[in-house]
């Protein structure tokens, strides 16, 4: 693959999505366009495009290469997934939408209190300015290796044009460009799959049926860990995280939930969140075969893997070992995961900060909109920062990384809405700063001790373990509503 093709690409990908903008926004803009779309979204559309920002690039290349060390393993937390899905529907969604709110948070508010209402919005601002920084690092990563590097362009000049390419789109309309932007988003990241996987077929010699024997046979085939309960594999640890996970990185993420807010009815978002949740299974379970049979193509035809498992599908790909149009197809699946997930971050964070922290509704419509566009850039400019910042440090298998950072930072925000929704009582608000600030640091130490002790390292289940210290530490403090 040359640069120049590579660029060409990008070129003509922003400019389909920069068109877009400008036509959607010609006609909406403004803040109630920004932060819900005017809530005009249909539910098929929002549930579409949510597939792709939910699937992001960590997924494209880092599920396929966890098959190496993890087996097929990945789909118990998938089937997690789905339960996480069905409860944000029928539990999270009517509190949201019969307290009409336009951040989430502000349910705290009317629940718990101020403190308990600034706390979560604060960590939902630090847990997602850093995930979503982490992921967008991953794919212009990928892009900068595979594309920049030869013509000795910095990392941090690809990061900043990235992710001066993304506010670009998204500063007039925001999630009323998103839900038709990432529509797109996504059709591109199931082609790119499809591509991929006719490739390998050729490359294998292997028919539809033959791909899937060939999966079958494959000792990397197995899906369900029952007998192991001291391996992060096993079924329970794995489906409960998955469960779990949804709940605090979807149904209390302001940026996943706020195009759901955006649906015409409480009715339509439950229908997009229901029709997205059986998406995954399908979409997540092709990941995972095409992470088999590139070990498969691999070893038939002796090829040395990198080390890394995140780099095994991009050194595949772009080596040429799939031709040509599957270069073009993974560049272009690399985008529009990059773009999904960082565009819809983008415009949660910025709406966070404005309506949670900076009040934004009592400013008038020209002012608010100031407001929210310097919002917006000093968001793109914490992402760059994080990204740079992680590319000097990052040893770790991405999608790891991204989990268990979730692990520490989102275990608060389940706790607190955990004990909002599932009782009736009244905690002491100004104690809750407190609660989750400790909460994050007992667990660390705990899984600490349970290394150095028992050999044993807490996956997934530290959030569980977070958010149940929180709800504990709120009940202790807490007494019956009058």
């Amino acid at each position: 693959m040359t640069s120049i093709r590579g660029l060409l690409i990008i070129t003509a990908y922003f400019g389909v999505l920069f068109a877009v903008s400008f036509i959607i926004s010609k006609k909406h803009s403004g803040n109630a366009a920004f932060f819900l779309g005017d809530k005009k979204s249909p539910w098929f559309a929002v549930a579409l495009g949510m597939l792709g920002a939910s699937i992001s690039g960590v997924t494209f290349v880092s599920v396929p290469g966890m098959v190496r060390n993890f087996d097929m393993t990945y789909m118990q937390m998938v089937f997690g997934f789905i339960a996480g899905y069905l409860i944000i529907a029928f539990v999270l969604l009517p509190v949201y939408y019969k307290l009409n709110v336009t951040s989430i948070y502000s349910y705290l508010n009317v629940r718990l209190g101020k403190y308990s209402y600034k706390t979560g919005a604060a960590f939902f601002l630090l847990s997602r300015t850093v995930l979503a920084a982490v992921r967008l690092y991953l794919a212009v990563l990928i892009l900068q290796t595979y594309v920049f590097d030869a013509w000795n362009i910095p990392f941090l000049v690809t990061a900043a044009g990235f992710l001066g390419m993304i506010w670009l789109y998204t500063y007039k309309s925001g999630i009323r460009t998103l839900v038709w932007t990432d529509i797109l988003q996504t059709l591109v990241l199931i082609a790119a799959l499809i591509i991929i996987l006719y490739q390998l077929s050729k490359g294998l010699n292997l028919d539809f049926p033959g791909l899937i024997d060939s999966v079958k046979e494959s000792s990397h085939s197995r899906i369900f860990v029952f007998d192991d309960w001291f391996s992060r594999q096993n079924f329970f640890k794995q489906f409960l995280s998955g469960c779990f996970i949804t709940i605090a990185m979807t149904g209390i993420d302001q940026e996943m939930m706020q195009k759901n807010l955006s649906c015409k009815s409480l009715k339509d978002a439950q229908k997009n969140i229901c029709t997205l949740s059986l998406f995954f299974i399908p979409v997540n379970l092709v990941f995972l075969c095409v992470g088999v049979l590139l070990l498969h193509y691999a070893s038939a035809n002796s090829i040395d893997l990198p080390a890394l498992n995140d780099n095994i599908l991009p050194m595949l790909v772009t080596d040429g070992y799939f031709g040509s149009i599957s270069v073009v197809f993974f560049i272009i699946g690399i985008i529009a995961v990059t773009f999904a997930g960082a565009d819809s971050a983008l415009t949660g964070l910025t709406t966070s900060v404005c309506v949670d922290f900076l009040n934004i509704d009592k400013y008038k419509e020209k002012e608010a909109e100031k407001i929210r566009h310097k919002v917006h850039i000093g968001i793109s400019f914490a992402f760059i920062l994080i990204m740079v910042l992680f590319h000097a440090i990052n040893n770790t298998s991405v999608i790891d990384a991204i989990y268990m950072i979730a692990s520490y930072t989102y275990g608060p925000l389940l706790g607190l809405f955990a004990f909002g929704i599932l009782t009736k009582r009244k905690t002491w608000d100004k104690i809750t700063p407190v609660v989750c600030l400790s909460a994050p640091i007992i667990c660390f130490v705990v899984n600490e001790l349970l290394k150095e002790k028992m050999n044993y390292r807490m996956g997934y289940e530290l959030l569980l373990l977070n958010a149940l210290l929180v709800f504990v530490a709120l009940w202790s403090f807490s007494f019956r509503k009058k």
